[in-house]
């Protein structure tokens, strides 16, 4: 997905301004920065659902991962993947409830769930459903570390089986530097670092990773 001088305004406040990007098929890419830098604005460009000046390429069809699960609460975990999906794909649920760790939990509701398993959920129906670019807006942003943990490696597990283009938006620096093939930062709406990392995700959660510090460094500097 490309874009070209991408701007997006709220009224008088510039959310946006002149962003140019490239994102590389296949990779995982992290959108970093503060509250009110840009980043779901960006992601709302990308996903199409934001109108804006300038120019958007490619990409195909997304998917949406979002930080709140959004189940219906009506509908069993099975039914709430059947709900998206086209009906010849059904088949493939069970085999996705099991890798992200559901199997015989099909048919719970989502309140007789915790909110691990109800993030798994969103996680099997984000990855099952028909795309070419999946999109996460925060979506470990509100999980303990033993669960962040676990739900990042998913994930990663995930991208390393489908070869999924991602991009995730984030505020956390390890999340990004753990996760992504590379980290955009975002100040006050224009890029203000586009670094890439060595190798394939995840790197050691419980480490340090050598991106971690630069990304710190240019989120510590104040925006000319």
């Amino acid at each position: 997905m490309i874009l070209r001088g991408v701007t997006k305004k709220y009224g008088e406040t510039v959310a946006l301004n002149a962003i140019d990007l490239a994102l590389e098929e296949g990779k995982i890419a992290a959108v970093l920065g503060e509250s009110g830098a840009g980043k779901s604005t960006l992601l709302g460009v990308l996903a199409g659902t934001l109108p804006f000046e300038g120019e958007r390429e490619g990409g195909g069809r997304v998917s949406y991962l979002f930080q709140d699960p959004k189940l219906l609460p009506n509908l069993t975990v099975e039914g709430n993947l059947r709900f998206v999906l086209p009906k010849p794909m059904w088949g493939g649920i069970g085999g996705m409830l099991a890798r992200v760790g559901l199997a015989g939990k099909e048919k719970r509701l989502p309140r007789s769930l915790s909110g691990g398993e109800r993030q798994r959920v969103a996680i099997a129906r984000a990855f099952l459903y028909p795309h070419e670019t999946l999109l996460m807006d925060e979506p470990f942003s509100s999980l303990d570390l033993a669960l962040k943990h676990s739900l990042v490696g998913l994930v990663a597990s995930l991208w390393r089986e489908r070869g999924e283009t991602i991009v995730f938006v984030t505020h956390d620096v390890h999340e990004a530097a753990v996760l992504a093939h590379r980290v955009i930062v975002l100040k006050r709406g224009e890029i203000a670092a586009d670094l890439s990392a060595e190798g394939d995700p995840p790197r050691d959660f419980f480490a340090r990773p050598p991106l971690e510090d630069d990304l710190i460094r240019i989120l510590a500097q104040p925006k000319p």
